[in-house]
């Protein structure tokens, strides 16, 4: 009821990254480099799903999706290079509420012409931004190839198609969220509302998971003995370590975020790294166990 495809595990991966990356481009707030990042990691795991899934068993349905999620994201992509002269709405309102504390003299010397910090050149949206929904193409489709790949796992048809989806979306948020930490680096005044966004994300997103992958025939009978790992219950704790240790990372980078000092952001980003382990711990060591 679950399979470790490495062509299904990359499909997830980047339909569930790009949705969780259109989680935080439709804030408008985050630079439009990040979206540039995620559109292009996504797109070369959509098309690495398409090479491996070729050479190591197709799954038409699912091969044909991840083709569809490489042209999608390469799409969303062009159209954000070509608008990217209007910038992002929620970046130019920040800056402008900074520059409007700026006192007339600095001001003055920085290049602005008002006691109001507006700038003479620069501010102006040079035609129309590019539009969030884009980012949601290429998920959409992807889903698809999850379905598709979900089913062809066997089992039982609905419990394997949630695992595959959820733990597409298990293994985004993760991802997005400690290249979102990096991101502060670039745009070190950004707030830090899209970052614990992720984080709540990843965090409601746990008990679904963990519930899924207990789910009879599961990670229980693992754990009791009942289903051999092949290396004596061993993968079965291991695998519990990781559950147990994603969802105490989620808290601790929770507490980080609520410090005011700007470190805290790169404890924080600190933190999700030890938290993309846990988390491909937490799902692959269950697909690999678990496969038929």
């Amino acid at each position: 009821m679950i399979r470790l495809d490495a062509a299904t595990v990359l499909l997830g991966w980047a339909v569930g990254g790009s949705f969780c990356g259109w989680v935080t481009t439709r804030r408008r707030e985050v630079g439009i480099g990040y979206g540039w990042l995620l559109r292009a990691t996504y797109l070369v795991l959509a098309g690495a799903s398409v090479a491996v899934g070729a050479v190591l068993g197709p799954v038409p349905v699912r091969d044909a999706a991840a083709a569809g999620v490489v042209l999608a994201s390469g799409a969303a992509l062009a159209v954000s290079v070509a608008r990217r002269k209007a910038g992002v709405a929620g970046e130019r309102a920040r800056q402008a509420r900074r520059e409007a504390r700026i006192p007339v003299p600095a001001a003055a010397s920085a290049g602005l012409s008002a006691p109001g910090g507006a700038r003479t050149e620069g501010t102006a949206v040079q035609g129309a931004e590019f539009p969030p929904w884009l980012d949601l193409v290429a998920p959409a489709i992807g889903l698809v190839g999850l379905v598709a790949a979900g089913l062809d796992a066997g089992g039982s048809p609905l419990l394997a198609v949630a695992r595959t989806v959820v733990g597409a979306l298990f293994l985004g948020a993760v991802t997005d969220a400690m290249l979102l930490g990096h991101w502060y680096l670039v745009q070190p005044g950004l707030g830090r509302g899209p970052l614990l966004e992720q984080v709540r994300l990843l965090t409601a997103l746990w008990p679904v998971e963990v519930g899924l992958l207990l789910v009879p025939t599961g990670m229980l009978s693992v754990l009791s003995g009942t289903l051999d790992d092949g290396y004596n219950g061993l993968l079965g704790w291991f695998w519990l370590a990781c559950a147990l240790g994603t969802i105490a990372l989620c808290a601790v980078t929770r507490a980080a975020l609520r410090e005011r000092s700007y470190s805290a952001v790169m404890a924080a980003t600190g933190l999700l790294y030890l938290a993309i382990v846990t988390t491909f711990g937490t799902d692959l060591v269950a697909r690999a166990v678990l496969a038929p």
